[in-house]
């Protein structure tokens, strides 16, 4: 039997009197496209923060390909971090930096190292994503935003990590836009081979990006299942989260 390249048991946290999470239990299989929905601050974010390790969680276990990784430190930390990607939702790219420069920052951590090389491998992501070498030397604020989203998943996908977390890809994108960058995601999660783990309110892009669905609610997973079950899950809270309506148990 395969371990899954995620595992979280009975994971907890709480900042002071506010339980964030609280025993979540969640699995991802290697190769997997997860989607984890759920309201404004539910924990999704301070649950990716805790299996990279920029948040330590008050109980619960973290498992990174079957290695315990919930309280390491140091190198052994970085061996683990150094297996993810991140899209961050605002694509969080460097208006300082040229393109190709923003592209291949988790692979210099902005040390210098060959130029030329750095200048091919960020050419090579950018036409991965469907971009050519005419953005290379721009700054960020001369590209449009989905053009900005589409370098920030090239700088994802740069140091070919095994694992991507996608943190709302498609906020502050018109509805074309979102479908593009959902196609993206799809193919590149799949070409790559990566495991996938997205956080996202857009039940559109839940449906077409991911293998399964969870939801996330008063800090722990009330459902999960497969994609095709999101609008058939008979769970009255995803029901209400998933049709957007007013009305229900989710006040």
């Amino acid at each position: 039997m395969t371990e899954p390249k995620i595992a979280l048991n009975d994971l907890a946290k709480a900042f002071g009197d506010k339980v964030v999470l609280d025993g979540v239990t969640l699995a991802v299989e290697p190769g997997e496209s997860m989607a984890i929905i759920g309201g404004s601050g539910t924990g999704k974010s301070v649950m990716l923060k805790c299996i990279l390790g920029l948040i330590q969680p008050d109980g619960g276990t973290i498992r990174i390909d079957g290695e315990d990784t919930t309280h390491l430190r140091g190198r052994a930390r970085r061996e683990v971090q150094a297996k993810f990607g991140m899209l961050f939702q605002g694509g969080a790219l460097f208006d300082s930096l040229p393109i190709w420069r923003n592209v291949t920052f988790g692979l210099t951590r902005g040390r210098a190292m060959d130029s030329g090389r750095m200048r091919r491998l960020a050419e090579e992501n950018l036409e991965r994503v469907g971009l050519g070498a005419d953005v290379l030397d721009l700054r960020p604020s001369e590209l449009s935003g989905g053009m900005q989203k589409r370098v920030s998943l090239a700088r994802a996908i740069a140091p070919r990590p095994q694992i991507i977390f996608f943190d709302e890809p498609t906020t502050g994108l018109d509805p074309i836009m979102a479908d593009v960058i959902n196609d993206l995601i799809r193919s590149l999660v799949e070409g790559l081979g990566v495991t996938a783990v997205t956080i996202t309110h857009d039940m559109t892009s839940a449906r077409k990006i991911a293998h399964r669905v969870a939801m996330l609610y008063q800090g722990r997973i009330i459902w999960h299942g497969p994609c095709d079950r999101l609008y058939d899950s008979r769970n009255p809270y995803v029901d209400q989260f998933v049709q957007g309506r007013a009305d229900g148990p989710i006040q």
